[in-house]
């Protein structure tokens, strides 16, 4: 299966970026299951992120 490019940003409370890279999936499905692991590796899972498809879609949010 081909890949498809998802953009994965997380901030610190002041508003700085603290990541925004893109991460490479096959589906949405993927994303969801494998970046909540990422995010847990980068220990931001308490941090203000989020995950989106190239079309803009949110699979993941948290505040």
């Amino acid at each position: 299966m081909e890949k498809t490019k998802y953009r994965f940003t997380a901030f610190e409370n002041t508003g700085e970026t603290l990541f925004n890279e893109v991460w490479e999936f096959t589906s949405d499905e993927e994303a969801k299951e494998q970046g909540k692991a990422r995010i847990e590796e980068k220990g931001v899972t308490d941090k203000t992120h989020r995950l989106i498809n190239g079309s803009g879609k949110i699979l993941i949010y948290h505040v």
